[in-house]
């Protein structure tokens, strides 16, 4: 048995992943453009109402409105569906921060539904369960760029009469049943921030097929205007978190090269999925069939508990053997700090057990970022030859060190 590169050995590879960003001619050609142009933002613009348009078609949504980020997207999202400060918003545990947080910037609690073992989405059974007079909104996260089960969710929520919610930032170009993600709920969310799948530094995007719905979340972004209004004609309190025309610019490159993308890492993703699954220790994640595509922004896979190392020593091993798998998220129903924000608004400390994605955190699941699918077949085999060189030393009672 190989000796780990953790303990001195050679490691399975030293070459390096493909660097992201990838950029080229198309956004440095879009950024001159704006740049000359001088229209950089407020009004006047024309790089803007292109991006929107084009990426609200190619999810077939019928209307879009850009925002900042992702996380104000959600926020404005949430205001415009309705949901005022003390409503509950029903949410997954096993994602990044910014999904709690973007209730609680304005006093909507977070209430944490389990996800589902075999998928780490959100659960409907769980959504069922946690439903009360105070629920106004699901929002569901698509986590590493796999839809959640709309069906079922959009189902709960109509039948409940209340809002549901996508939280897309992983999850560009991802399809449930052939519809885009960001138009099965009544409004959709995605993130452009530095690691997203397209990416403009930051930026975020709102998607709905409701016309009233994306009138009010446009009106919430341009400090409380009215579309077709005067300049100083404001209805509503707003603020301004619009996004600029260099980032529209830098998108509009960056579409160009999106679907070759996401063919590579559905092709790798595949791939590495077959790859895994004949390893002893680790089992690889569920994916629903009637995921008609994935974004592929994250290749998670679990840890068996045959594997009894703890979750940071493995992955410093396997890191040592050149392959950059990450921590993933701590669940927030945990986390300290959005408890607290929670009593702070309610003035009850809410402890809400969540098992699945406990354990999912503390023990079981890795992560590769969508940069590594976007290399090339024969890494997908250094990858599972590296994962397998530890699980194997670890399984026979080495190298624990």
């Amino acid at each position: 048995m190989e000796t780990l590169a953790f303990n001195g050995g050679s490691p399975v590879r030293t070459k390096p992943f493909p660097e992201w960003p990838i950029y080229g001619e198309q956004e440095e050609r879009h950024l001159l453009e704006v740049l000359h142009s001088g229209k950089w933002g407020g009004i006047g613009r024309i790089k803007l109402p292109e991006f929107e348009e084009q990426f609200a078609a190619y999810h077939g949504a019928s209307h879009a409105v850009t925002v900042v980020n992702g996380t104000i997207g959600i926020t404005i999202a949430l205001q415009a569906a309705g949901v005022q400060p003390g409503d509950e918003v029903i949410m997954p545990p096993y994602t990044f921060i910014a999904t709690a947080t973007s209730a609680l910037m304005f006093g909507a609690i977070p209430v944490f539904a389990d996800v589902e073992p075999d998928s780490l989405l959100l659960d409907p059974d769980r959504v069922e369960e946690a439903i009360t007079p105070k629920t106004k909104a699901i929002l569901t996260v698509h986590l590493a760029g796999a839809p959640s089960d709309m069906t079922r969710l959009r189902e709960i929520a109509d039948r409940h009469g209340i809002r549901l919610i996508e939280d897309s930032a992983q999850a560009v170009g991802a399809q449930w049943e052939g519809n885009g993600v960001g138009t099965i709920g009544d409004m959709g969310t995605f993130s452009f921030q530095s690691s997203k799948n397209i990416n403009a530094g930051e930026g975020g995007i709102i998607l709905t097929n409701n016309k009233a719905l994306a009138d009010q979340a446009w009106s919430l972004t341009n400090v409380g205007r009215i579309r077709e209004g005067a300049w100083y004609q404001h209805e509503h309190i707003g603020w301004n978190l619009r996004m600029t025309e260099f980032q529209a610019a830098v998108l509009l490159g960056q579409m160009t090269r999106l679907d070759e993308q996401m063919a590579k890492r559905e092709r790798n993703g595949k791939l590495l999925t077959e790859l895994l699954d004949e390893i002893e220790g680790i089992r690889t994640i569920r994916r629903d069939p009637r995921i008609t595509r994935h974004a592929n922004h994250l290749y998670m896979f679990k840890l068996e508990p045959a594997i009894t190392m703890d979750k940071s020593q493995i992955i410093r091993h396997i890191n040592s053997e050149g392959i950059p798998v990450g921590y993933g998220y701590i669940s927030l129903n945990r986390n300290e700090a959005v408890i607290r924000e929670i009593e702070k608004w309610t003035g009850e400390h809410r402890i809400q057990p969540c098992p699945v994605s406990e354990r999912a955190s503390e023990k079981e699941v890795l992560w590769l970022h969508q940069n590594v699918l976007l290399a090339e077949e024969q890494d997908m085999y250094d990858i599972a030859k590296a994962i397998k060189k530890v699980t194997n030393s670890i399984l026979a009672g080495r190298d624990h060190a």
